[in-house]
């Protein structure tokens, strides 16, 4: 049977932006992989009568309500107490919440008082599942309909254990759905352009595997999405597609960019260094990001003043006066120079002019030299880019690596 579910974050902090919401990301992801369709993400106030709307609204559209935040030992913190009384519960002590909360606490002893007493306060008409990581219990109620409702923390570790290993297991065993993704990444073409190229191709899908485009910094993901469908069905459609964008495609797999990058350099044996002006370490951010780019990336310059990209990277003084810091020159320099303090196998620099000032007719505002290099080759290319300055900067990362998995 097929099951829905929204998901309700509870807490003030989420709207007025000073809290990013990055739980309702992950849970769709993980919901998806047990084959539960995500209807709607809410966000609401502190407020009592807020979220009890938002509750029974969302009850009365799908089958699975989660909720997140508003459960710590606070008084701005009323989910508990809200959910309690919306499913006529009452608050009563649970012996496993409080010794879980003594055992966590145990060698903290200032933490155990008058407030967090509270935390082991359940409202009695509801499932309590454990929460390994945290004090705030995980609530569980499934109304005489069969509709399901969960209440877990805002922490995202402490929400991402609970549901991984509390809410998913209850979900599997009613849920027979599959639901199937398949992406690849493309670069170089228009997102319209690439529409009317692959229209034939999109037009002939069958009814249960849908399409969707995602563009991102001249990327643009092709997602693939089956139905009730069998996973091999969804791979048949996705290497029609490969074959129709393969002039323009850098993927096949739904992975960042920077992932790619390593696993090709890991395979090969290859390590990579980098030189930024323009980017400010955003290249470097991103290579060494995940787990394990101590195997392939070596380090970064953030060579952002002339006299770093003399002095550091050997640019020369002359390169620097004649063709200005934003220059294929220099910015091949930069690359050269980098590889070899660095000692690597591949470089890639970057230098241009993020704005908002600092432009000027031959080189305006969007303009990023980008240069990969080799112990046999550099490879140079001018962008011009539109946006802001993060915009610019986060795209010019974008593309250099997208350049370097061409070369790689």
């Amino acid at each position: 049977m097929k099951k829905c579910c929204e998901i309700i974050t509870i807490g003030d902090e989420l709207l007025i932006g000073q809290v990013v919401d990055t739980n309702s990301a992950f849970m769709a992801e993980e919901l998806n992989k047990v084959g539960i369709e995500l209807y709607q993400i809410t966000s609401v106030h502190d407020d009592a009568a807020h979220i009890a709307t938002a509750v029974m609204d969302a009850l009365s559209r799908v089958d699975v309500v989660i909720t997140t935040g508003g459960l710590g030992p606070t008084k701005d913190d009323i989910t508990k107490h809200v959910l309690c009384e919306f499913m006529g519960g009452h608050l009563v002590p649970d012996a496993s919440v409080e010794a879980h909360i003594r055992d966590l606490y145990k060698n903290r002893p200032e933490v155990l008082n008058r407030l967090t007493e509270t935390q082991w306060l359940v409202p009695d008409n509801c499932t309590v599942l454990p929460n390994r990581v945290g004090s705030a219990p995980l609530m569980y109620w499934q109304t005489p309909e069969g509709k399901q409702l969960f209440s877990l923390p805002g922490v995202p570790y402490e929400m991402e254990t609970a549901i991984r290993e509390q809410v998913l297991p209850v979900l599997q065993k009613e849920n027979t759905e599959q639901i199937t993704h398949r992406t690849i990444m493309v670069s170089g073409i228009p997102e319209s352009a690439l529409a009317i190229h692959i229209e034939d191709f999109e037009n002939a899908l069958p009814e249960n595997i849908h399409l969707a485009y995602l563009p991102k910094n001249h990327t643009i993901r092709l997602r693939l999405s089956g139905y009730g469908v069998p996973a091999e069905r969804v791979e048949e459609e996705q290497q029609k597609l490969i074959a129709l964008t393969h002039q323009w495609l850098i993927a096949t797999e739904d992975k960042p960019l920077e992932v790619l990058v390593g696993e090709k350099l890991k395979a090969a044996g290859k390590t990579i260094a980098t030189a930024e002006s323009c980017t400010g370490g955003k290249l470097a951010m991103l290579l060494n990001k995940h787990a394990g780019s101590s195997a392939f990336y070596k380090g970064s310059v953030v060579a952002y003043s002339n006299e770093v990209k003399e002095h550091v990277l050997n640019v020369r003084k002359d390169y620097l006066e004649q063709y200005g810091a934003v220059s294929e020159q220099v910015v091949a320099m930069m690359a050269n120079g980098v590889m070899k303090l660095l000692d690597t196998d591949y470089a890639i620099a970057t230098s241009g002019v993020a704005g908002p000032d600092g432009g000027t007719p031959a080189k305006p505002v969007g303009t990023v030299w980008l240069a990969i290099a080799n112990k046999n080759k550099v490879y140079t290319e001018c962008l011009h880019l539109r946006g802001n300055r993060n915009t610019i900067t986060d795209t010019a990362a974008t593309l250099a690596l997208v350049r370097l998995l061409s070369q790689l």
